[in-house]
């Protein structure tokens, strides 16, 4: 399910009632948890924290005209997805997740490399996604993304 929208409010503003109250309170524990450094905005048509220019100038290889993102939350047909680049990036971070989703959940984990697929709305872990977003500043992250484009040059 695509929303096209300029603001975060707008993306939200589009969403079944029922996602509302999900993104808002996605919103709220990121705003809580989420390092400061990285800016929130409408990137690859969902919500998205971004590592601002005045941190990294140089933005996303792939598309520099973006900038770098991070992590962002998207509606999707079927399920709500967290994309956290840092648990792609970061074996350690990737391990402490997986190793901690039993101890909030008891389904099974449904994750791609940097996606985490809830389809049920109503059972999200929001203390560890909490928990899972005061893992990575910005200039961490950077160091981290730097560091895996040094390793394919």
């Amino acid at each position: 399910m695509k929303i096209e929208a300029k603001t975060v409010e707008e993306y939200i503003d589009q969403l079944p009632e029922d996602r509302q109250e999900v993104f808002k309170k996605l919103r709220k524990i990121k705003k809580l948890s989420l390092p400061q450094g990285f800016e929130e905005k409408i990137q690859y048509d969902m919500i998205s924290y971004v590592v601002p220019r005045k941190i990294y100038p140089e933005g996303y290889h792939v598309d520099p005209s973006q900038e770098l993102g991070f992590l962002a939350i998207g509606n999707q047909k079927n399920h709500v997805g967290i994309y956290h680049s840092g648990i792609y990036m970061i074996p350690d971070l990737e391990e402490w997740f997986v190793n901690e989703y039993p101890n909030h959940m008891k389904t099974k984990l449904d994750m791609g490399k940097s996606c985490i697929r809830f389809k049920n709305i109503k059972t999200i872990p929001y203390e560890l996604l909490q928990e899972l977003f005061t893992k990575v500043t910005p200039e961490e992250f950077v160091e981290v993304y730097e560091s895996a484009r040094r390793d394919k040059e």
